[in-house]
């Protein structure tokens, strides 16, 4: 089967196009997936990378230097199933996440796929999955939105972002999305009832405060993020690109960890994973044309490596899909 693999850390162009041996039998609870769509996110990136450094003590990271097929997202139909899998037969499309997704096949845990959501393509739902789920989370378990709460979505019109906006929105929240120029009219489009161009003006300056803010790959400051909430507010930190090679953006994240005990505002740090359930919610929203999946820009298989060089230089304004 033809896959994107790598053998080292580096830039994109460490990624090539190759055959590869086809998975074997699926495992236990597992799906063979013949892979329609997958999707490109920061994760992909940084894992491609090896940056921040820490992420090679990971266990991504520690086989990073073997060749690996890479890629998270996907959305395709079932090829065979293994033994104590009763959610899916073969034939049955699915989306969800796999390890290994930017590939014809791959091998998927049952827990870790849904039906997939009907009138979409298979490009459409693949950008679901990894930042869907993210988006969920963050407002629903950690954030612990509620209605007509105030909700301030800082990096909007990125992938997590545009699921965000939406989703904070079908929980009957009033939502302001934070973008540069060029996302403005996209995350107003999505049902932001304010949208704020940060290189017009800050978000952060202690002017407004909100009920809940979610900081998506962000870099701003802990105590600037603090002035935008209220005195009970909550802080979730979704991922973050600042700080250095070595640790990243963990020493903000761990200040936020040690400070929340101590103050009145609730600082948290989201580390989310992806299950049935959830993706199975969110089909249901985008069914019910509560939520719909942003795709800026869709690319063959053997682009892969331009598609994260797109995304990387910050271009992007929902997902950047890869078609395979």
């Amino acid at each position: 089967m033809k896959a994107i693999v790598h053998n080292s850390y580096g830039p994109p162009e460490v990624l090539r196009l190759e055959e590869v041996a086809k998975p074997a039998t699926p495992g236990s609870g597992e799906v063979l997936l013949r892979v329609h769509a997958s999707a490109v996110d920061p994760g992909v990136w940084h894992v491609t990378a090896g940056l921040p450094y820490l992420i090679r003590a990971t266990p991504y990271g520690l086989r990073g230097s073997k060749p690996r097929v890479r890629g998270m997202d996907a959305a395709g139909v079932v090829e065979a199933v293994g033994p104590g899998v009763s959610r899916f037969r073969p034939g049955d499309e699915v989306y969800g996440t796999c390890d290994g997704a930017f590939a014809e096949y791959a091998c998927a845990k049952q827990d870790r796929l849904a039906p997939k959501p009907s009138g979409l393509d298979f490009a459409a739902v693949a950008a679901i999955p990894v930042s869907g789920c993210t988006a969920l989370q963050a407002l629903r378990d950690a954030g612990r939105v509620r209605a007509e709460q105030r909700v301030l979505v800082i990096g909007a019109s990125g992938g997590v972002g545009s699921f965000a906006v939406q989703l904070a929105k079908a929980f009957g929240a009033h939502v302001t999305g934070v973008c540069s120029t060029a996302g403005t009219d996209m995350v107003r489009s999505l049902g932001a009832d304010e949208v704020i161009d940060y290189t017009r003006e800050d978000p952060t300056d202690g002017t407004r405060r909100y009920d809940l803010v979610l900081d998506i790959a962000g870099n701003r400051p802990l105590h600037r993020l603090r002035r935008a909430l209220t005195p009970r507010g909550t802080l979730v930190i979704v991922g973050g690109e600042g700080g250095g090679k070595w640790t990243g953006d963990i020493g903000r994240t761990l200040r936020a960890l040690m400070l929340s005990p101590f103050v009145g505002q609730r600082l948290l740090w989201l580390v989310s994973t992806q299950k049935h359930d959830d993706l199975r919610l969110l089909a249901d929203l985008v069914e019910a044309g509560s939520v719909k999946p942003v795709v800026h820009r869709t690319y063959p298989l053997a682009d892969v490596p331009e598609a994260i060089r797109y995304l990387r230089d910050g271009q992007a304004r929902g997902k950047i899909t890869i078609r395979v």
